[in-house]
């Protein structure tokens, strides 16, 4: 794929929502150079019609790519991809501050707190290989 290009296809028998699809999609893409910092988003009701969802299935994948600090609004002039790495990079480690502290407040060990996480690293991306 050449850099800059936006390119969606919706998998409606896919197990994931039509949203989804959409925000990972848009998030591989922006960490994989696919898109790059600065690149301009199709608008939510442009992307929304060239998918056949709707506008409101868009503006969805749109919020949640802005809360992971993916993309950035930029009022009436539209969504840009945002820096790479930096916000997710600060997200994970307030999240993984919280969790520790709050490990050790509920009398955790070091092993139980990392198995707690395992865990949950494993429901949400799958068994290592």
């Amino acid at each position: 794929m050449s850099p800059q290009t936006l390119t969606i296809t919706i998998d409606p028998d896919a197990a994931d929502a039509p949203f989804e699809q959409v925000r990972t999609r848009i998030a591989d893409l922006a960490r994989d150079g696919g898109l790059p910092v600065g690149y301009k988003l199709p608008t939510v009701r442009g992307l929304a019609e060239d998918l056949g969802l709707a506008a409101n299935t868009v503006a969805k994948a749109y919020r949640a790519l802005e809360s992971d600090g993916v993309i950035e609004t930029r009022g009436r002039n539209g969504s840009f991809i945002a820096a790479a790495g930096d916000a997710a990079d600060k997200e994970a480690a307030g999240a993984a501050d919280t969790y520790a502290r709050r490990a050790k407040r509920l009398g955790l060990d070091r092993a139980a707190a990392l198995a707690a996480v395992q865990d949950a690293l494993t429901a949400a991306y799958g068994p290592q290989a």
